[in-house]
């Protein structure tokens, strides 16, 4: 009865209205935790972000990244058809290491090129959600492939926990800060910082994300003005809610609630003090919410000592890549919003001096058909996603890049390709290079084991400098 009511306040008060992190101890496990703490932290003190981008809607990354002559292109224009893009308007990369295939980039992604030229950006191709490798006759049964394969719904929450099997509203970011919280010196503050509110991929068991939006940073209380102080109606305002909220309750329910009021309050006091004592960013950021997005966590980085922070890890969700219709309209002008605010995000790092310390990836719930519907494509499995950072083995193209033929070992139908990699060794690595132990990848992960041994003196992929 005691969790189910904590969980109900911190519900109630980690949503938009009040960003704010998880303000209670808990005995729940807490010799693990600490074990696993100690595990990283005692070897390694450096501060690290992880900043994670969720394409929502599901992009069709096999028009973002393409083979671009040859047989390859044949196959690709063959089954693309409409949806096509001339091979001369792609943006030509040369993949260091590669198979001797052309590829190319989506005409809108130049800010991505250039990052790619400079080996600060890779791709990851054919990536998806996976209990096990299964091939095109196993398919079938349903205990091989993920729950709710191509709903949004479910592969949203599955790309955001990292449990194909299994429905859960624990995110393995959470579950990664419930691990090595005692990284950071500030418990007002969650390790977890939300552009886009309340998500599953930053909730954990002990932890929930501190939300702040790009134009305003902290959100606080609303009514709570103690920068307004000179204005009679806000001194009363604010005094009241400092009468309610810094008392002693003799009710148990009550007392829960008021102290994530009051670590709320106190958190957003203090977010707002180190952002305006942070270091000036000089860099120019487009005036849309994505790049603005990127700003506010340029920002947040810039303040990290102020606000006694070893570990962070932030979240953005960019909406609205659903194409069923207009996909080629729809995506060029989105890619090219996408394009260029990770080009000013890595020039804002890189003016910071933190650019070695920061991984960006993106995320999005499925590839989408290689084949066109008319106008627009539908929901598929496997697809391409981008990493992007100093820790980067940049200029790559890591995978297997896929035949974008019909009817091939890997091809369901209608284009639909079964991932050859898993989410699995995605987030794995992603854990590993912030510090998580091995020991640690099956609690966060408990499928890894039909991908890659953890402690394996390899990385499950390749794409970071460990």
């Amino acid at each position: 009865m005691k969790n189910l009511s904590r969980r109900h306040f911190l519900g109630q008060a980690s949503c938009g209205a009040i960003g704010c992190s998880t303000l209670l101890s808990s005995l729940v496990n807490l010799k693990a935790i600490n074990a696993a703490s100690m595990d990283a932290s005692e070897s390694d003190d450096d501060y690290k972000a992880l900043v994670c981008i969720f394409q929502a809607g599901g992009n069709d990354s096999f028009n973002m990244l393409m083979p671009r002559s040859g047989v390859p292109y044949q196959e690709y224009a063959r089954t693309r058809s409409n949806l096509a893009i001339e091979s001369e308007a792609m943006l030509s990369i040369d993949p260091i290491g590669g198979d001797g295939r052309d590829f190319g980039i989506h005409p809108a992604m130049g800010a991505v090129q250039q990052l790619f030229d400079a080996q600060k950006l890779s791709f990851i191709s054919n990536v998806g959600t996976l209990i096990r490798p299964v091939n095109k006759g196993e398919v079938y049964d349903s205990r091989n492939v993920p729950l709710g394969l191509y709903s949004h719904s479910d592969q949203i929450q599955q790309w955001q926990t990292g449990l194909p099997h299994e429905r859960s509203a624990i995110g393995w970011g959470g579950k990664v800060a419930d691990l090595i919280r005692d990284m950071n010196s500030n418990d007002k503050i969650s390790m977890n910082v939300s552009l886009s509110g309340t998500n599953v991929f930053q909730t954990g068991n002990e932890t929930v994300e501190f939300t702040i939006n790009p134009y305003g940073g902290s959100i606080g209380i609303d009514g709570y003005e103690k920068e307004n102080m000179y204005d009679v109606f806000n001194i009363e305002r604010t005094v009241a809610i400092d009468n309610m909220i810094d008392r002693e309750y003799d009710d148990m329910f009550k007392q829960t609630y008021v102290d994530v009021i009051r670590k709320s309050r106190d958190g957003d006091l203090e977010f707002k003090a180190a952002l305006e004592g942070a270091t000036a960013i000089n860099t120019e950021f487009s005036d849309n919410y994505i790049s603005q997005s990127f700003r506010m966590i340029a920002r947040t980085i810039s303040a990290r000592a102020a606000l006694g922070m070893k570990r962070q890890i932030f979240f953005v969700t960019f909406g609205g890549w659903d194409h069923h219709d207009e996909i080629l309209e729809n995506q060029f002008g989105m890619l090219s919003v996408l394009s260029n605010a990770l080009g000013e995000f890595q020039q804002s790092l890189q003016e910071l001096r933190v650019e070695d310390c920061v991984t960006t990836f993106s995320i999005s719930e499925f590839g989408r058909t290689l084949t066109s519907n008319g106008n627009g494509t539908d929901h598929a499995w496997g697809g391409n996603v981008m990493v992007m950072g100093g820790p980067v083995n940049g200029g790559r193209i890591f995978g297997d890049y896929p035949s974008i033929a019909l009817d091939t070992s890997l091809e369901l139908g209608d284009g639909t390709l079964i991932p050859t990699l898993s989410t699995d060794q995605y987030f794995a690595e992603l854990a590993l290079w912030f510090g998580i132990s091995p020991n640690e990848l099956r609690t966060l992960f408990p499928n890894i084991g039909n991908f890659y041994q953890p402690g394996d003196a390899r990385l499950p992929i390749g794409f970071l400098n460990l």
